[in-house]
């Protein structure tokens, strides 16, 4: 593998971890009310961080929960409740793909939108995934993106 591929599969990873991650923290911070900048610090205490990209996810969490008013205010159209009735783990996800999508301008949509889904999958309730894509899907087509 070229230097380049190499150097481009290892941000691809990096990346993954750091929404993962980010994930995580976001359920954190709903669930708790702790200050973003406290999980912040934990997270980098984290041994799971060494394998993520750290500005991402320090950009997404800080980014979500300093403007999420505006970041709901994305999601709520799309949705039959209001986003505080929506289950946490899929609450999160919906957050950050949709600061991905508007605050995230390297991160291609389709990547926003594959990376949302298989976090839904993975941790998201029975069929989460598929609301998950419904929903960013939606909201993917007014981003002004690529």
């Amino acid at each position: 593998m070229n230097p380049d591929a190499l150097q481009h599969r290892r941000l691809t990873h990096a990346r993954r971890h750091a929404r993962r991650l980010a994930m995580q923290a976001l359920y954190q911070w709903q669930l708790t009310d702790y200050h973003p900048k406290d999980i912040l610090a934990d997270f980098h205490e984290d041994p799971e961080m060494e394998r993520a990209d750290w500005e991402h996810f320090r950009h997404v969490l800080l980014g979500v929960t300093e403007n999420v008013e505006a970041v709901d205010g994305l999601i709520a159209p799309f949705l039959d409740r209001p986003v505080a009735q929506v289950d946490p783990v899929e609450r999160s996800i919906l957050r950050l793909a949709t600061f991905e999508l508007h605050h995230c301008p390297d991160v291609p949509t389709r990547v926003a939108i594959n990376e949302a889904v298989a976090l839904a999958k993975k941790f998201g309730a029975d069929q989460g995934h598929k609301f998950v894509n419904g929903v960013i899907d939606k909201v993917a087509g007014g981003a002004l993106r690529r």
